[in-house]
């Protein structure tokens, strides 16, 4: 018998807990991207992440950890080479990543790239550089809607991103030319780990705003995971936000794209108020996209205390046969120089109303225990070459 019916994973996309012994190989040195913002803001109002275990686990600023937490809880390390997003995500479904995606943020794409990319979409690039996407647009909006150019852009991470005027560059098309970005970028020495779509409407500079129409094009995983055998052995696997995205719909049944991260935990809430039968994996960018890139760590802790509000709503709604697991994919210092992720480690906080009593769990050193973990729950096989090992024995 499984102990579990339903795990809820969620991802508090860029929330780490503190620097790993190889970060400053990454460039990343003393960050703590959840304990900077404590220290910067003293407090926050995060009563039920404070109940399950949060402060117990990485202590700062003005808060103390409780007495008797009710979640079980660790910090994790990342096995895999990297700190991006589908390296974390791939990792906790057990795949690792030894070689990284390549990055373009000194210099932008080759221009034999973006030659290949004007031609097959019809349109001069403008931009090509690294750069605050609202940023760009304000930029170099203007003169793509009077010129018919495309904006393409890159960040720290390993993202090829077109901008795109609803109203006057068109979504279909837009999509269109990320596919081919998509298809021009699989070549080894250009490999890209995404190709986002970031489309905007208003017509002049101060009116520019980016829509919810984002989509990613993300590269398939280079191998099967745990969502894999769990659809394959006829399990719910409900993807919530950008999973889908990252996993190009490998092993994912049902798929709900957010709006933003209150929505997604909204979503995730009335996902709970069904009689599902597997796993809900739900991303949660805006941390990571909104206050994380944009070094804004009042903003940040702001955004963790309306998902602990959801948060509330989520586990009232948890019954004895859900587990809950919150964790988070990298991290992203708000108070570090630069505008990139940082390699740190992340936390793994878990619940279930059937657990007995709470506290810390020896440390791991890979994301995979969660995919293994949920595998190991409903009694399928991990794939072969997947990483990671089962702790449900921990969680019950």
């Amino acid at each position: 018998m499984e102990k579990y019916k339903r795990i809820f994973v969620i991802v508090l996309d860029s929330l780490g807990i503190g620097a790993m012994p190889d970060s400053e190989k990454f460039g990343d040195k003393g960050v703590d991207t959840f304990g900077h913002i404590l220290e910067r803001m003293g407090t926050l109002d995060i009563p039920n992440l404070q109940k399950l275990g949060m402060i117990n686990l990485h202590q700062a600023g003005n808060m103390t950890p409780v007495e008797k937490p009710m979640g079980r809880f660790m910090r994790v390390s990342e096995a895999s080479n990297g700190k991006d997003t589908m390296t974390g995500h791939w990792e906790m479904m057990g795949i690792r990543t030894d070689k990284p995606f390549k990055t373009f943020t000194e210099t932008g794409f080759p221009q034999e790239l973006i030659a290949e990319l004007e031609k097959r979409c019809g349109k001069r690039v403008i931009g090509n550089k690294s750069a605050s996407g609202t940023e760009i647009i304000e930029e170099l909006g203007e003169e793509e809607i009077n010129t018919g150019a495309m904006i393409v852009y890159t960040s720290a991470d390993s993202v090829l991103q077109i901008c795109g005027n609803e109203e006057t560059f068109d979504l279909q098309n837009l999509y269109r030319c990320c596919e081919i970005a998509r298809e021009i970028t699989m070549k080894d020495q250009w490999r890209v780990g995404r190709i986002i779509a970031r489309p905007y409407v208003g017509k002049k500079k101060g009116e520019f705003r980016r829509t919810s129409n984002r989509h990613d094009y993300a590269l398939k995983p280079t191998g099967l995971t745990a969502m894999n055998v769990l659809k394959d052995a006829g399990y719910d696997v409900i993807s919530v936000g950008k999973i889908n995205d990252i996993f190009c719909g490998e092993g994912v049944t049902e798929a709900l794209h957010s709006n933003s991260s209150v929505h997604g935990m909204e979503q995730t809430i009335e996902i709970g108020k069904r009689d599902f039968h597997g796993l809900c994996f739900t991303n949660l960018v805006d941390f990571d996209a909104l206050w994380g890139h944009r070094r804004n760590p009042e903003g940040y802790g702001q955004e963790i205390e309306k998902f602990d509000k959801n948060l509330g709503v989520l586990m009232e709604e948890m019954t004895s046969d859900d587990l809950l697991i919150i964790t988070a994919d990298h991290g992203n210092d708000p108070t570090y120089t630069g505008t990139d992720h940082t390699r740190e480690y992340v936390p793994f906080i878990s619940w279930s109303p059937a657990m007995a009593e709470g506290g810390c769990l020896e440390e791991e050193n890979t994301f995979a225990i969660i995919g293994a973990t949920v595998a190991d729950n409903f009694h399928v096989k991990m794939p072969e070459g997947t990483i990671g090992h089962s702790i449900l024995d921990k969680l019950i």
